[in-house]
């Protein structure tokens, strides 16, 4: 025999057993209902019902006797599986409400909008689900906000916006990126894309509060944050609130407070205008593709203000913004941005175990035996760093200084070097700015930096000045004596006055440590300066002419001994004069000493 004792004092509502009636284990036997909720009480045993001791609608206290089972012979038969509420079989069809949910989901996907994902195909250009499944490891996407609609219902049905509005026009949720290289709470990445079939990736009230949501997230968390940021601004067409111009919105200052916080990465193809750009222009690393177009006000907006009519595409195109120095890596579609994207975040994500170490001896001829012969100095950059593991920064924009993110020997590091090709090396208003963001990037996310000189110092002349040199160089001294992070300074050639200790943190023995290749040179100005200027007397003396240049020359070349490598590291002006060679090893072993400092304030990174 087996008594079933009530749990609680409740209502029998429903008995779903008969005397005679054989149960099994877990068969549920009769519903008690208790402060308006009702309570499945399951069979302790499997037997046949012989008592039941209460009739529906009357009350039972807590351990008072409801069912009596017998026990039944072995091999009798017992009665089908119920089918009641939380039965021991469960049906393969979705319940009800189970069913209305995945139908409204499927609205959702690319499938339910085969039109609209065939006119994006058209132009050559993928769906925001498309990239964000191309981007994120497999399955790891979780979607936050997939059932928000516009916020439009006073002027459209709700089955039109549920068909045409998906996810108000912004695809946002967490995923794993670059799992397969780094540990799962490393990868973690918040996604956001706007989605330009819905609306034209236009902003609206309902994607306003998803972003805004996510980004409350990423920085609770400490997350990535991803953007795809095509579309056209502020969408006026929302009418189910009480907004006049919707200025009040938190979603900028949201983005922007991520800033020195957390990497963020911007991604654009085809059109970025207005407010989606505000957000871009928040990266740390803007990514678009060559027919991309970014303008802080699109056709319509410049129409309005009276400057003209101009077609999308004569608006801040690809190769105008990459030029100035807004696009940080310019690829060729979709695919190549998405990739970019992951490599960039890699970045910022660890170290890898994996890496192939680049021929050491062929940093012996990087620098040409010929002192005054330019050369490429990305050669020294890639003789360096773990083979393929170099992302360059920025190409189109300040060239004499080249900024760059790679590997060494597994561990991830900035690289600056200054360009020979471009003014000798000297450092122009663009190539600090350029620096001094770089420097900034680097601090606030942890990555240490390694400075390749090779500069005759700041460039100078009344047409420089007039670009603002005096602050924009003065830019790389203020963000260096910012740093948290190791800073190693190798000098491949030149190693010249403001410029030099400009690209060493401050001065040459502010880094980690400071070493020279052979080829290394040094003074407190040009050597070809420094003579002109100091000996100017005695050079006026002569006449112009072959005396004149003799002494010139031969003045220059005394200045040059005076001021080589091994000279410099005789007095303790630098660390080491080292075999090219060996430049990795020195990195290594400095990578593994040094340390980098907590934050001991808000780090931040300039917008330009």
């Amino acid at each position: 025999m087996t008594e079933l004792r009530s749990p609680l004092q409740a209502q029998v509502v429903q008995w779903l057993v008969a005397p005679g009636d054989a149960v099994r284990a877990g068969d549920v036997v009769v519903i008690l209902e208790a402060m308006k909720m009702e309570h499945e009480i399951r069979s302790p045993a499997a037997g046949r019902v012989r008592d039941r001791l209460f009739a529906e609608g009357e009350t039972v206290n807590e351990g008072e006797l409801l069912l009596v089972l017998e026990a039944v012979a072995a091999g009798s038969a017992a009665t089908p599986p119920l089918s009641g509420p939380g039965s021991a079989s469960a049906s393969a069809t979705p319940r009800p409400d189970l069913q209305r949910v995945l139908d409204r989901h499927a609205l959702t996907l690319d499938a339910a909008r085969p039109d609209a994902v065939t006119k994006r195909h058209a132009l050559g250009l993928r769906t925001a689900r498309e990239n964000i499944t191309d981007l994120c490891d497999d399955d790891s996407f979780v979607e936050y906000g997939a059932l928000a609609v516009a916020a439009q219902r006073s002027r459209r049905s709700d089955d039109d916006l549920q068909r045409n509005t998906p996810a108000d026009g912004m695809v946002t949720g967490l995923a794993r990126v670059n799992g397969a290289l780094f540990p799962a709470e490393r990868a973690q990445v918040a996604v956001l894309a706007y989605d330009a079939t819905v609306l034209a990736g236009t902003q609206g009230f309902r994607n306003h509060q998803k972003t805004d949501r996510l980004l409350g997230i990423a920085l609770k968390h400490k997350l990535p944050v991803v953007l795809f940021a095509e579309g056209g601004g502020g969408r006026p067409g929302d009418t189910d609130m009480p907004i006049v111009a919707g200025l009040h919105v938190p979603t900028f200052a949201s983005f922007a407070r991520l800033n020195g916080q957390v990497p963020v990465v911007g991604i654009v193809a085809g059109r970025c205008f207005a407010g989606n750009a505000a957000l871009l222009g928040c990266c740390d690393v803007i990514i678009a593709t060559a027919d991309s177009n970014i303008g802080m006000g699109g056709p319509a907006m410049v129409e309005g203000g009276g400057l003209g009519v101009f077609r999308p595409e004569e608006i801040g195109p690809a190769p105008v913004q990459h030029g100035n120095g807004v696009i940080d890596l310019l690829v060729a579609d979709e695919a190549e941005a998405v990739d970019a994207a992951r490599r960039y975040l890699s970045y910022f994500q660890g170290c890898v175990d994996a890496f192939e170490a680049p021929d050491a001896q062929a940093l012996r001829s990087v620098v040409p035996e010929n002192r005054l012969r330019v050369y490429d100095s990305r050669a020294a950059l890639q003789g360096l760093v773990d083979a393929g593991s170099l992302l360059e920064l920025r190409t189109g924009f300040g060239i004499g200084i080249h900024t760059a993110l790679g590997r060494i020997a597994g561990r991830p590091v900035g690289l600056l070097a200054n360009n020979p090709l471009h003014l000798g090396g000297a450092i122009d208003a663009d190539a600090a700015d350029k620096a001094a963001r770089f420097l900034q990037l680097c601090n606030a996310h942890g990555l240490p930096v390694v400075s390749l000189v090779d500069t005759p110092g700041f460039m100078v002349g009344p047409a420089i000045e007039a670009q603002a040199q005096v602050r924009h160089v003065s830019r790389m001294f203020i963000a260096a004596a910012h740093l948290r992070v190791p800073l190693f300074g190798v000098v491949l050639r030149k190693g010249y006055g403001l410029g030099a200790m400009a690209m060493v943190a401050g001065g040459f023995h502010a880094p980690e440590f400071t070493v020279s290749w052979p080829s290394g040179e040094f003074g407190g100005m040009g050597l070809e300066g420094a003579v002109r200027l100091g000996y100017r007397k005695e050079l006026q003396a002569l006449p112009e002419g072959p005396q004149r240049d003799a002494l010139f020359d031969s003045l220059v070349q005394k200045k040059y001994e005076e001021g080589e490598a091994m000279n410099m590291a005789a007095t303790l002006e630098i660390d080491a004069v080292i075999d090219p060679a060996a430049t990795r090893a020195w990195l290594l072993r400095g990578l593994e000493s040094a340390r980098t400092a907590p934050p001991s304030g808000a780090c931040s990174v300039d917008a330009w």
